[in-house]
């Protein structure tokens, strides 16, 4: 389908999808919310094995757009209010329900609601531009987007009370110091980097790589003891998958396998 406020991309098998507003930072407006959930659903296609998030221009996301926000406040319109947090909590439910890995390539400022999409992905690059801030406190809001969730499992609670009671934005190095992204690159190489990591999850398993993520998410919410059950009960169903017997055979043979 065709996108007013993203881009979708594919190049073997890595979909890119960008957001595309890059005069107004990337921020939410209109329909893009519901565009980024399109794309999501998109790259459930088999063809895809990986996914990169990211923003054009010189930011990533800058969150809601607020004189949408101002307007709908002034006109005490909930069910516009409601209709936009419906679809963001839809688009984080779709990054991490999704059978694959999702990469945020973060090129910029990632505030408000873009923060928190980027949050809500496996894994996190960040350029040496990048910046990340819980702003929601500064507009009198409260976070949405999952981050409640995932700031404080990242960066452990007093890290996430810091960050979301202040709105202070801080620089991709401090964010890399607090686990929130997995490395800092620099800014030119970004999307190199980021598209090398993909194509490393590319070419491993994709029916193993779904049964990981729903594993390692499983675990932020389960017991130890069902964690335990859960590795048993994945390690016996990867069995008997064709690509067990490729992987075996692959590192017998001493050869790269082919998924």
């Amino acid at each position: 389908m065709s996108y007013e406020n993203i881009k979708l991309e594919r190049d073997g098998a890595v979909s890119t999808i960008t957001l595309n507003r890059p005069e107004k930072l990337n921020a939410f407006v209109g329909t893009m919310r519901e565009e980024i959930l399109a794309a999501l659903c998109e790259c459930e296609s088999e063809e895809v094995r990986a996914v990169i998030l990211t923003g054009s221009g010189s930011g990533f996301c800058s969150g809601a757009d607020v004189r949408f926000l101002a307007e709908v406040r002034k006109n005490n319109d909930e069910a516009a209010l409601d209709r936009v947090l419906t679809v963001a909590r839809n688009v984080v439910q779709k990054i991490r329900s999704l059978p694959k890995p999702v990469i945020a390539a973060v090129n910029g400022a990632a505030a408000g609601g873009g923060v928190n999409l980027a949050l809500a992905c496996d894994v996190r690059i960040a350029s040496e531009r990048a910046a990340f801030g819980e702003t929601f406190i500064r507009l009198g809001l409260h976070p949405d987007w999952g981050g409640t969730f995932f700031l404080p499992r990242l960066a452990g609670p007093a890290a996430a009370c810091e960050m979301m009671m202040s709105g202070d934005v801080i620089s991709a190095q401090d964010a890399f110091r607090l686990g929130l992204v997995n490395r800092v690159v620099p800014h030119d190489s970004l999307q190199e980097e980021s598209r090398k990591m993909a194509e490393r999850f590319a070419r491993n398993s994709p029916a193993i790589i779904a049964m990981i993520k729903r594993a390692i998410y499983a675990g932020a919410v389960s017991s130890f003891e069902t964690m335990l059950f859960h590795e048993t009960s994945n390690q016996k169903e990867a069995f008997r998958l064709e690509d067990s017997a490729e992987g075996l055979n692959a590192f017998l043979e001493k050869r790269e396998p082919r998924f």
